[in-house]
């Protein structure tokens, strides 16, 4: 875009390329995101092979603290 600018020459030379860094990052974070957002079991939370699955967690009420309705 300003490639053919002094003013744009001397500024990265002044302050660095930032629109680059900035692209270079967004680039970076994009792909980590597409790595995260992928579809599969939890981390940790894979049966033992052969074995059977372990139940999910009941979900249970906790106590109340007294004179909170329930």
């Amino acid at each position: 875009m300003f490639q053919d600018s002094p003013i744009y020459d001397r500024l990265i030379a002044e302050r660095g390329d930032i629109p680059t860094q900035v692209r270079r990052e967004a680039e970076r974070v994009s792909r980590d995101l597409e790595f995260v957002m992928q579809p599969g079991p939890p981390l940790g939370h894979a049966p033992a092979p052969g074995g059977p699955a372990a139940p999910a967690p009941a979900w249970q009420r906790g106590a109340l603290p007294p004179g909170l309705p329930g």
